[in-house]
């Protein structure tokens, strides 16, 4: 696990190099283009039908040592006990909290936001002795008061700058791939999901790992990673 200090150090780094400019400078998009590097980040939402669990994608990044990044919902971890377990048994992988019922955060006031936020983290801490400091808003949706309170929570605000689309079922995996070429670049943070949703998401990322970013000199990381890399 990384100390405080290096998590600190690392946020106030990724803070600097995320500044949007609608000012929600505590809002991480992505990484520093200095690193040949690029973040799989992997939504686990709560499905009403399936599984809820992209087996073959998740067998393809273990069997080929893929770092990647997963924000699970509270929902979401209450009903996949062994599939978390796996999850956090793999070393190279880390996992973020993708609030407690994905929740329309802008919507609510603060304590609901509060509680909606810091649920899927307290879950993670009783259940599997787990500190998860990465949040992701449900939809990408929230206000200046959601970003108040995931900073008074002490958590990192990661959102994305290169979109996958695999929830899409009349997008096809050529498409897919076709926009994520031309997207990705140094530093960037993808989202994809890992719930069953994504009908082309294993397809799209074994190209993606095995053809697209060799292409570019780039190479797959953990959302951490991502954000501690200053220099090639």
């Amino acid at each position: 696990m990384c100390t405080r200090l290096l998590q600190t150090v690392w946020f106030s780094l990724a803070i600097l190099l995320s500044c949007s400019g609608d000012g929600a400078a505590q809002v991480i998009k992505g990484g520093t283009p200095a690193c040949k590097t690029v973040a799989l980040t992997f939504d686990l939402c709560p499905v009403r039908q399936g599984t809820g669990y992209d087996a073959t994608l998740i067998d393809y990044l273990v069997a080929h040592k893929i770092p990647a990044t997963f924000f699970a919902s509270g929902n979401w971890i209450k009903k996949h006990d062994l599939e978390m377990k796996r999850l956090l048994a793999v070393p190279f992988f880390e996992m973020g909290t993708h609030g407690q019922v994905h929740a329309h955060l802008a919507s609510l006031d603060e304590d609901h936001q509060r509680a909606e936020i810091v649920q899927a983290v307290d879950l993670l801490r009783t259940r599997y002795h787990q500190t998860a400091i990465l949040f992701r808003p449900p939809y990408g949706e929230f206000n200046d008061m959601t970003i108040e309170v995931v900073k008074k929570l002490g958590l990192q605000f990661i959102l994305w700058n290169v979109i996958s689309g695999d929830p899409d079922p009349a997008l096809s995996s050529e498409k897919m791939l076709a926009h994520l070429t031309a997207a990705t670049h140094s530093g960037s943070m993808i989202v994809f999901h890992a719930n069953g949703k994504g009908r082309q998401t294993r397809t799209v990322v074994e190209s993606l790992v095995q053809e697209v970013l060799p292409k570019q000199g780039l190479r797959p990381v953990t959302v951490t990673e991502l954000l501690s890399c200053t220099q090639p």
